[in-house]
């Protein structure tokens, strides 16, 4: 007698499966080495400064170089900024235990993304849908 092939299993609508988490210690680790990051190229970004010496600029670098290296560098600080922000969301989520699950739908962020983007607040998916 033959048994029907049963359909694999899926959550109910709503229902995450149970994913292990990334190791807290991991988590923690990999948030830290995004702060300090951060943190280290938001203060090479504000100690500015030219990166020839005055000797060895061109007469013409005086002015308009001037201005296009100072928006340039705001430009950085602010993104920085956003950075470090994100940084503090995920250290938020990891004291809340929720870190490495997606703020909009709960679902689980592969371990790979965090390794690659410890602030990942979405899954590749929503991501590529729009979000942050």
């Amino acid at each position: 007698m033959d048994i029907p092939a049963q359909a694999p299993s899926r959550p109910a609508p709503g229902r995450v499966d149970t994913v292990p988490a990334m190791d807290p210690e991991r988590a923690k680790e990999l948030i830290a080495t995004e702060r300090a990051q951060v943190e280290a190229d938001l203060a090479a970004a504000r100690r500015g400064g030219p990166e020839e010496s005055d000797d060895h600029r061109e007469p013409g670098d005086y002015d308009s170089e001037g201005l296009y290296q100072d928006e340039l560098d705001a430009g950085l600080v602010e993104d920085l900024k956003r950075r470090l922000e994100a940084v503090e969301r995920a250290e938020e989520r990891l004291a809340a235990g929720t870190y490495g699950l997606s703020v909009r739908s709960g679902e689980p962020i592969p371990d790979a993304r965090l390794e690659a983007n410890p602030t990942a607040e979405l899954t590749v998916e929503e991501a590529e849908r729009g979000g942050r």
